[in-house]
């Protein structure tokens, strides 16, 4: 063996550390995310104290409330609810699919069962439907106070619930298809 042993020289690759360091940075991105959950959830608490509110001015005329004054104030009621639900399904599912598993509830009691089984499709189509059914009980208290609602504004009402339901069968015929397709 000679005293020159021709051990191969060893080049580092700079390139390779810059393309590491760029896709750690975008990985870590993803929680960017968790101020705009931070805020839905903020905002989710203005939705419960708008509920209180309606709640209570429910609770003020109920006992003269006409017929459809009384169902109208469930309506709101229900809609604020609805609003609720809306919100925690796209701060639970948002946050799962986006930003990272929400360590806190994995072995609670009382997780959701359709926690972390909501992917982006399915969370489309939980979104869509949801605004069909809040348009929808916006469209029916309007209905009830026929006498006082814009004609006008009730056809616009209507055309845009409309268009929500379209939207919403063409969501999930197309969501079918694909999975379909895969098949």
């Amino acid at each position: 063996m000679s005293e020159h042993s021709s051990t191969p020289e060893v080049k580092h690759d700079h390139s390779n550390h810059l393309e590491v360091f760029i896709e750690k940075m975008i990985f870590r991105s993803r929680w960017i995310l968790a101020s705009f959950y931070l805020v839905l959830v903020a905002t989710l608490l203005l939705v419960a104290i708008k509920f209180v509110k309606e709640f209570a001015h429910f609770a003020m005329i109920f006992w003269n409330a006409s017929e459809a004054e009384f169902v109208t104030g469930v309506l709101e009621i229900v809609d604020k609810t609805l609003l609720g639900n809306l919100l925690i399904l796209i701060i639970f599912s948002g946050y799962e699919n986006f930003v990272s598993i929400i360590g806190a509830a994995k072995n609670s009691a009382d997780r959701p069962k359709w926690m972390g089984g909501v992917d982006f499709a399915s969370l489309k189509l939980k979104l869509i439907g949801s605004i069909v059914a809040l348009s929808g009980i916006n469209l029916l208290a309007a209905f009830l106070e026929i006498d006082t609602t814009n004609k006008e504004n009730l056809g616009w009402m209507v055309g845009i619930h409309l268009t929500f339901v379209v939207t919403g069968l063409i969501f999930a015929l197309s969501e079918r298809y694909m999975v379909h397709e895969g098949d």
